[in-house]
C-alpha cells in the first residue's frame, strides 16, 4: 500500500513537506475567481508543489432520509457514571419497552433497576464481575488481598474530561493501577451484551443470530467527537458490533433520549414540581397538569390538527393538550453531568427539532460526594484522606456506599441530623496514622457542624448535609438559567428535570425555587431515573425522531486561495510558479450552531496527489467561532482526519475523460446525527471509497 498523503494546504506549500492532495472544489466563496491548472511536469510529480484545480461552486448541503436496517429487537445500554442498566423492546411492538431482570445484591431500601457502574478485575487483569456484585465482592476482600486487585468506579467522567483523549488513555483503579481506559470500558460494554443477550435468548428462543440486534449506547449530548468515537471503539472491542456492521450500533444523546421518551408520556405519569405540597422528601402526589394547558387546548382545538389524531400518531397526551409548535427544554442531571438540550416539537408528526446546541457541564451527583471528601479532609487532613483511599481501598468504598446511603434521604426540610458509619480500619487507621483517635480530631477541627455520636458514627447536621450539595446544586442552576437567557429559548413553556439525580429532593425544591419565578413549569417523571433507558430504547426503533439538530461547533479544512491585495494578511501570502496564493484558508463545513437536518450531506470532491495513491488523509479543523478566517485563528484547532482508502485506479482516462492524476473522489459528510458521518465514491467508477474520520489519533 501506498504512504499515505496529507492534504492540508496550510503546511503544503513550504520546503520539505510531504506531499498533499489536492481539492476539486477549493470553497464556495462566489467571490474567487478560477485558476487554472497548471499543467503536470516533473516538478510537480516529485516535489511539494502545488496544483489546485479550478474552484468552483460546492454542490448545496443535499438532504437524504436515513436507511433503516431491518433489527428484530433493539437493546439500549445507559452506560452512566454512578450507575448503569440496559432495557430493550421487539421490533413487533417498540413501545413495549422491557427493563433488565433485578440485579442481585443491592442496598437496603434503594430500588435497584440500575446497578452500580463498578468494575472489577482480577490482580492479572482478567474480568471478574461488574455492578453490585463487583462492589459487594470487592468490598470482603480481605484488606491486603484488596490491594492486588483492580477495581474501577464513577471512571466515564474520565472521558469527558481527558483534553488529549486517545485509544491509549489510562485510568486508574482505587489501589493506584492503571490500564488502558479502552480495556476498561470494553470489558463493561462486554458484559452487559452477554447479560442482555442470555435474557434475550430465554424470552425469545427463536432469536438465533447477534446481527438482529440493534444496540444503543447512551453519551452526554456535552461529549466531543473524540469522546463518542471512543465509546464506539469500545463497543468494537467489546464485540457488540463489528466494524463492518458500523449501522448496527447507534449513538444516543441522554438529554435527546430523554425528550423521545417524555414526549411519550400521559399527564398521570408526571409530577409538576409547582404543584407538591411542601416537606416532602419524595417525589410529590401525582396531580394533573391537564388544567395548566386549557387554553393551549382550546387554541388547539382551532387548528387543523385534533387533540384525538395527536394522541393516536403517538404524541403524548401532554403534548396533544399543548399548542403546535412548543418549545421546552430537557435537563438531564446524572451521576456526572448536567446534559441540557432545548426542542421544539413539530406537528404532525411529532418530531423534534433541536433549538440550540447541547449545553452543559461537569455538575452530576459526584459532586456531593467529592464535597463530602473535601470535609473529610478538613477534619482528619487531606495527606490521611489520600493514603487511606490508597492503602485501605475496599474501606473506603465501604465509607462510600455508607455516605452515598444517607445522601440520598437528605431533603430541603430535614430538620433533623445525619448519621453516617465509619468503617472500623477508618478508625484504626487514622489511630495508627494520627497518633489519636477520630474524636480527637473532630474536637481540634475547625468544622462545628459534624460531631462524633456515642454509637461511633459521624453526626451530620442537616445544615452540613445542605452545604455539601450547595455548590453542585448551584452549578446545575447556573448551566439551566444560561440557557433560558439565550434568544432561541424564549417562549419555553416546560422544562423536564431527568436523570438519576433529579430523584433527589434538594435538587428539585432548588431548581423550583430559582426558575419557578421566571414561569417555568418544572416537570418530573415518576420513573425519572428511568427516563433515558427507555428514551434510547425507543430512539433505537426510530433514530429519525430528532430532525434537525444544532452543530456544537464550526468544522472546515485547510485551503488555498487566490491571494487578493487588501483582503489577505500580507503575511499569508505564497508565490508559486508565477501565481499568488492565499495559505492557511480556513474553509467551513458547518458552522457553531447551524441548524442541520438528519441525512444533510455536505459535499466536496478531492484527487489524489499522485497515480497510484492508496490512502488520502485530509486535516480537519474546528472551533466555536462561526467567523474563523484562517487555520491559525485563535480558538481553530486541528480536531482530527478524514481518511479515504483507496482501490488501485484503472489505467488510462477515467470515465469522465481525466487524464490520470486527476482522479476524484466525491466525499458527502452529515452533520446532523449524533455522530459526524462521512461516505465517499470514486467518480471514474462510482464505487464506494472506504471512508472515515478519526478524532483520536490527533
Amino acid at each position: 500500500m501506498g504512504n499515505p498523503h496529507i492534504w492540508d494546504l496550510a503546511t503544503a506549500p513550504y520546503p520539505n513537506c510531504t506531499r498533499v492532495i489536492y481539492p476539486l472544489f477549493a470553497g464556495s466563496s462566489p467571490q474567487r475567481s478560477p485558476v487554472p491548472s497548471p499543467p503536470a511536469s516533473p516538478r510537480t510529480q516529485e516535489s511539494c508543489g502545488i496544483a489546485p484545480l479550478t474552484p468552483s461552486q460546492s454542490p448545496k448541503p443535499e438532504a437524504r432520509g436515513p436507511q433503516q436496517a431491518p433489527f428484530s429487537v433493539v437493546v439500549a445500554i445507559d452506560f452512566g457514571t454512578t450507575s448503569s442498566g440496559y432495557a430493550f423492546s421487539f421490533a413487533s411492538d417498540p413501545e413495549a419497552i422491557h427493563m433488565m431482570r433485578k440485579w442481585e445484591g443491592g442496598d437496603p431500601g434503594v430500588a435497584h433497576q440500575k446497578t452500580p457502574t463498578c468494575l472489577l478485575l482480577t490482580p492479572e487483569g482478567a474480568f471478574h464481575s461488574f455492578g453490585y456484585t463487583a462492589r459487594d465482592y470487592y468490598h470482603d476482600l480481605d484488606p491486603e488481598e484488596a490491594r492486588d486487585w483492580l477495581y474501577f468506579e464513577k471512571f466515564k467522567m474520565k472521558i469527558h474530561s481527558t483534553t488529549d483523549l486517545t485509544l491509549k488513555t489510562q485510568l486508574e483503579a482505587v489501589n493506584g493501577k492503571k490500564m488502558p481506559a479502552l480495556e476498561v470500558f470494553a470489558h463493561a460494554l462486554r458484559f452487559f451484551k452477554e447479560h442482555a443477550l442470555q435474557e434475550l435468548r430465554e424470552q425469545c428462543p427463536s432469536l438465533l443470530e447477534e446481527d438482529s440486534v440493534r444496540w444503543v449506547l447512551t453519551v452526554p449530548a456535552i461529549w466531543k467527537q473524540p469522546a463518542k468515537q471512543f465509546m464506539r471503539e469500545a463497543a468494537y472491542l467489546a464485540g457488540l458490533v463489528s466494524r463492518e456492521d458500523a449501522e448496527q450500533l447507534l449513538i444516543a444523546l441522554e438529554p435527546e433520549a430523554a425528550s423521545v421518551y417524555c414526549r411519550k408520556l400521559r399527564l398521570h405519569q408526571l409530577v409538576d414540581l409547582s404543584s407538591r405540597a411542601p416537606g416532602r422528601g419524595c417525589l410529590g402526589e401525582r396531580r394533573s397538569i391537564d388544567s395548566s394547558f386549557r387554553q393551549a387546548r382550546e387554541q388547539l382545538r382551532r387548528s387543523r390538527h385534533s387533540r384525538t389524531f395527536l394522541v393516536e400518531s403517538g404524541v403524548g397526551e401532554l403534548w396533544a393538550d399543548m399548542q403546535a409548535g412548543d418549545r421546552y427544554v430537557v435537563a438531564d442531571c446524572g451521576g456526572g453531568t448536567v446534559d441540557l438540550t432545548v426542542h421544539q416539537l413539530e406537528q404532525p408528526h411529532g418530531t423534534l427539532k433541536e433549538l440550540y446546541k447541547a449545553s452543559g457541564g461537569p455538575c452530576g451527583a459526584v459532586g456531593v460526594d467529592l464535597a463530602f471528601e473535601q470535609l473529610l479532609g478538613r477534619i482528619f487532613g487531606e495527606d490521611f484522606i489520600t493514603t487511606f483511599k490508597r492503602q485501605r481501598p475496599a474501606a473506603w468504598v465501604d465509607l462510600t456506599i455508607a455516605f452515598e446511603a444517607r445522601k440520598r434521604t437528605a431533603g430541603p426540610h430535614r430538620t433533623g441530623a445525619v448519621n453516617i458509619s465509619l468503617p472500623f480500619s477508618f478508625i484504626d487507621f487514622y489511630r495508627k496514622q494520627g497518633g489519636h483517635n477520630v474524636e480527637t480530631a473532630l474536637r481540634k477541627s475547625s468544622v462545628n457542624f459534624v460531631k462524633w455520636s456515642s454509637h461511633g458514627m459521624l453526626r451530620m447536621s442537616c445544615e452540613a448535609m445542605n452545604e455539601l450539595f450547595q455548590p453542585t446544586v448551584s452549578g446545575i442552576i447556573q448551566h439551566i438559567e444560561a440557557l433560558l437567557d439565550r434568544p432561541e429559548v424564549q417562549g419555553v413553556k416546560l422544562l423536564f428535570l431527568v436523570g438519576g439525580f433529579a430523584e433527589s429532593a434538594m435538587l428539585q425544591h432548588a431548581v423550583q425555587a430559582a426558575l419557578g419565578t421566571r414561569g417555568l413549569r418544572v416537570v418530573v417523571p415518576h420513573d425519572v431515573a428511568l427516563t433515558i433507558l427507555k428514551g434510547a430504547v425507543l430512539f433505537g426503533q426510530a433514530p429519525g425522531v430528532v430532525r434537525v439538530r444544532r452543530s456544537p461547533l464550526t468544522y472546515g479544512v485547510g485551503v488555498l486561495n487566490r491571494f487578493v491585495a487588501g483582503v489577505h494578511p500580507p503575511d499569508k501570502l505564497l508565490v508559486r510558479d508565477g501565481r499568488r496564493w492565499c495559505t492557511d484558508v480556513f474553509e467551513r463545513f458547518v458552522a457553531a450552531e447551524q441548524s442541520v437536518a438528519l441525512g444533510e450531506e455536505v459535499r466536496r470532491s478531492y484527487c489524489p496527489a499522485r497515480p497510484g495513491q492508496r490512502r488520502v488523509l485530509i486535516n480537519l479543523y474546528c472551533c466555536a467561532a462561526e467567523d474563523a478566517r484562517f487555520i491559525t485563528d485563535p480558538g481553530v484547532r486541528k480536531c482530527g482526519a478524514l481518511s479515504l482508502e483507496l482501490e488501485p485506479a484503472e489505467g488510462g482516462p477515467d470515465a469522465a475523460g481525466a487524464p490520470p492524476g486527476r482522479r476524484e473522489i466525491r466525499a458527502a459528510m452529515q452533520f446532523g446525527d449524533t455522530e459526524i458521518k462521512v461516505t465517499a465514491i470514486d467518480v471514474s467508477t462510482n464505487r464506494s471509497v472506504r471512508a472515515a474520520i478519526d478524532f483520536l489519533s490527533n
